[in-house]
């Protein structure tokens, strides 16, 4: 994932983090399942999906600890 789009990820608000973590589980979901029958065509995108959840993540646990610091 390059920087550019993780710094798009960083300005996203927090509704919007949650909607994309959701996405991506949902997503990841999907490709498991085609993995599972052999219909998946990309079996590196498993491997991105889950390195995007951990991204999305650890945004989300870095905001809440800066909006826990400064309450």
């Amino acid at each position: 994932m390059k920087s550019s789009e993780i710094t798009k990820i960083r300005e996203m608000n927090e509704t919007e983090l949650t909607k994309r973590l959701q996405d991506l589980k949902e997503e990841l979901f999907n490709l498991r399942f085609q993995h599972a029958i052999n219909q998946l065509d990309n079996p590196m995108r498993l491997k991105a999906v889950k390195k995007e959840i951990a991204i999305v993540k650890t945004i989300m646990r870095e905001n809440e600890l800066k909006n826990g610091a400064e309450a």
